[in-house]
């Protein structure tokens, strides 16, 4: 099979020839029909993260080698199975989950595979969808389309279970009481979109690029915020009403950060999601005093999966924009990315890349 991989970091993706897959145990191979293109696949590309105070993450020293397809937002139909694998069957679609655990430990016992220590995750250790084929090591790992468009569902393997888990953390019981959301990328759309599914009113989207924001506020955001203007705290708390009790930071940087924790009020909740990197001075008397909360977020579970496409499937969640691309323009996919020239979400597509750019243009 072909996979457009990270040969060297920094360099163009290149087409290689990669064995077909043959499942064994419970394994499943499922043909890439669909895959997101994501922000953890540019710092693949890179290969490193910015850990703040100078301090850089390399990916190989976490185990990651080269080559490797990237890409962790699949759809695709079941091809092959293992001898062991049941429940599925050869010609069905599905969205993969891509966060595979060991299946050993006790995180992935209940279910918590995204927070397993030993993670094996599709487009990071094993090839992803930027390959014609993945191997899932379980059936576990699928969830039936539903008859939703796959290249929308595609986004819900990351984008969708991240900022799903997220909200889960923050969300207040009432939907009238301001919600916090920095960055309107494709994680920062999707939450307004999931907001919005869950019956929540009040949301705040703060962004430096004013075509973001214009997608923040079609998408239903209530209050749309330049994060980059002098004033931009003021305007925050003008919105709300006041201080805020729930702030998600999908970009994660240190002036975003910094902005999402001076707008907390007493008991609030700062949720960060984003990689961008920095760091951030605190108050440890203070934070005892606001009686503030600050957690990570590391995408969400097999079971975050299966709730984000019930939810569209019942018709609840608004779509985010899409912009198709022909798998083989992987690399032009990332440029374009990496430029912040991308609104909502890149998906890659197989098949014809005449027909891929002619949906395009009708869309």
């Amino acid at each position: 099979m072909r996979a457009w991989a990270v040969v060297e970091n920094r360099m163009p993706l290149q087409c290689i020839a990669v064995e077909d897959p043959v499942p064994t145990g419970t394994q499943v191979v499922v043909e890439v029909s669909h895959c997101g293109v994501c922000h953890s696949d540019l710092h693949f590309w890179e290969g490193s993260y910015d850990m703040g105070g100078g301090q850089v993450m390399l990916l190989k020293d976490r185990g990651v080698t080269l080559p490797r397809a990237i890409g962790h937002e699949i759809t695709g139909r079941v091809v092959a199975l293992g001898p062991d694998a049941t429940g599925v069957s050869v010609g069905e679609s599905h969205v993969v989950y891509p966060w595979l655990g060991c299946g050993d430990c006790a995180r992935c016992a209940v279910g918590d595979d995204n927070l397993c220590i030993r993670q094996r995750s599709l487009g990071v250790l094993a090839h992803g969808g930027f390959a014609e084929r993945v191997v899932v090591p379980h059936p576990r790992y699928l969830v039936p389309l539903e008859g939703l468009d796959p290249a929308w569902a595609a986004t819900f393997a990351c984008s969708g279970i991240t900022v799903f888990s997220a909200i889960r953390k923050v969300r207040p019981a009432n939907p009238t009481e301001p919600i916090l959301l920095l960055g309107a990328g494709g994680l920062g759309l999707s939450a307004i979109a999931m907001l919005k599914a869950l019956g929540h009113e009040a949301i705040i989207s703060a962004d430096i690029n004013p075509e973001a924001r214009s997608a923040a506020a079609e998408l239903g955001a209530s209050h749309v915020i330049d994060s980059e203007a002098s004033d931009a705290g003021a305007q925050i708390e003008a919105a709300a009403g006041g201080k805020v009790l729930a702030a998600i930071d999908f970009v994660n940087v240190t002036a975003t950060a910094q902005l999402a924790l001076n707008a907390l009020g007493k008991a609030g909740q700062l949720v960060l999601v984003g990689v961008g990197g920095g760091q951030i001075p605190i108050s440890l008397a203070g934070m005892v005093f606001q009686a503030r909360t600050i957690s990570g977020n590391n995408t969400g579970s097999p079971q975050d999966l299966r709730d984000v496409v019930a939810l569209a499937a019942a018709g609840r969640l608004p779509r985010i924009p899409l912009q198709l691309m022909a798998r083989d323009r992987a690399n032009e996919a990332l440029e374009l990315l990496h430029a912040n020239k991308v609104s909502g979400r890149i998906v890659l597509v197989s098949g014809d890349p005449a027909a891929v750019d002619s949906s395009e243009k009708a869309a």
